[in-house]
């Protein structure tokens, strides 16, 4: 079952110089510069992948 929540994730600092695995998860996100904001579904593995790069991005929960 699909869920209808959905988080809005903005970038705010850039992965340059950040550990390889941080780079990569940025990426997955849809997130590779600076001030790009993705809406992503409310998913274990998303909040999961948001929690690893938590230092670069800005998080909104949206109902």
């Amino acid at each position: 079952m699909p869920s209808d929540r959905t988080v809005i994730v903005k970038q705010i600092t850039s992965g340059n110089g950040q550990k390889p695995g941080q780079q990569a998860t940025l990426i997955g996100l849809g997130l590779n510069k600076i001030g790009r904001v993705r809406e992503l579904e409310d998913t274990p593995s998303v909040r999961g992948m948001i929690r690893k790069v938590a230092h670069l991005v800005k998080v909104e929960e949206k109902v």
